[in-house]
């Protein structure tokens, strides 16, 4: 199999895919780290769409989504390139946790630097020797630990392309939100290369609904590029476009009691969580301070203080399946 240290898309054939491995970093034993990368190089020029999953080691619902879309790829007709990176975060992907083995999320340092501690140059180097090759990029993620996330869409909708990419997906939920400057759709942006971040409902699992839903919303952009020939799909009647959003957090500590559901409308008023003790008793009540609808909410009966409770979408309307 290939082994590479940089992605040179102009050493890989036309009308080819290759399955690599991409050297990053040594671990403390002196042996490579490798990103399990496949290229698809169309046999006409076109655009560079990069895939990325599992940024963060318990989000795994990205890799089988990347692995169906190469499989069912029709080479005959691409135009462009398609990278599939399937783990960019290999050691957490072993330990099976969020953080990279220092402790540090990686989605929050991007772009790194080049010569800082473990974490800051792993994520330079995926930028700097991945990712800016692309010109789109969808970013695969999941909710965390102890949270579970409805299928959305993390996306700038005053771009017009971003919101075309975003609204392709047919998620339940379109989360109007600026790319943070130390994510990696944020260091992605600052480079012009348009990008959207797909949250894929659940961590440490394979979610095959969700799953599907994604492949068939990544073939839409692949049709809406011109990548390949092809009818945009709209699985959904409407999507819901969230204006922002906040998580509320609880002030108590205790057993947690989250009670709506994801994609849930609230209200006002209602109550969306409470706080026992040992012995069963409620010590603290949360209630809504406005309208909204649950984009993602915690499951983690175990409370510290200051913990996740819900993550609510505000300003929020229909809009219509994307076609062409």
């Amino acid at each position: 199999m290939k082994q590479i240290k940089r992605l040179d898309l102009g050493e890989f054939e036309k009308g080819t895919v290759t399955r690599c491995w991409l050297h990053i970093v040594n671990n403390g034993l002196g042996e490579p780290v490798r990103i399990p990368i496949i290229v698809a190089r169309g046999k006409k020029d076109g655009p560079v769409l990069g895939l990325t999953a599992a940024l963060h080691g318990n989000e795994l619902n990205g890799i089988p989504v990347i692995q169906r879309i190469f499989k069912y790829l029709e080479m005959d007709q691409l135009c462009g390139t398609l990278v599939g990176v399937m783990v960019v975060n290999v050691p957490s992907v072993h330990l099976e946790r969020r953080e990279a083995p220092d402790g540090t999320d990686l989605n929050r340092i991007a772009p790194g630097v080049a010569n800082g501690n473990i974490s800051q140059v792993y994520i330079h180097r995926v930028i700097d020797r991945i990712v800016k090759h692309f010109d789109f990029l969808i970013d695969l993620h999941t909710a965390s630990f102890g949270r579970v996330n409805s299928f959305y869409v993390r996306a700038d909708m005053s771009d017009e392309q971003t919101a075309r990419m975003a609204r392709l997906q047919n998620a339940e939920i379109i989360l109007n939100n600026h790319p943070n400057d130390t994510t990696l759709r944020g260091a992605a942006a600052s480079l012009g290369i348009k990008s959207v971040t797909l949250e894929l409902k659940d961590p440490h699992l394979f979610q095959y609904d969700v799953i599907e839903h994604s492949v068939e919303g990544i073939h839409n952009v692949f049709y809406d590029l011109g990548m390949q020939e092809g009818s945009i799909t709209c699985g959904i009647k409407d999507t819901i476009l969230c204006d922002n959003s906040y998580w509320m957090y609880t002030d108590e500590g205790g057993l947690l009691y989250v009670y709506p559901e994801v994609t849930q409308e609230i209200k006002k008023g209602e109550r969306v969580g409470s706080v026992r003790n040992m012995f069963g008793d409620i010590t603290k009540e949360y209630f809504a301070k406005e309208d909204g609808i649950i984009i993602g909410k915690s499951t983690n009966p175990i409370n510290q203080t200051g913990s996740r409770i819900i993550h609510l979408g505000l300003n929020y309307h229909s809009v219509p399946c994307l076609v062409r």
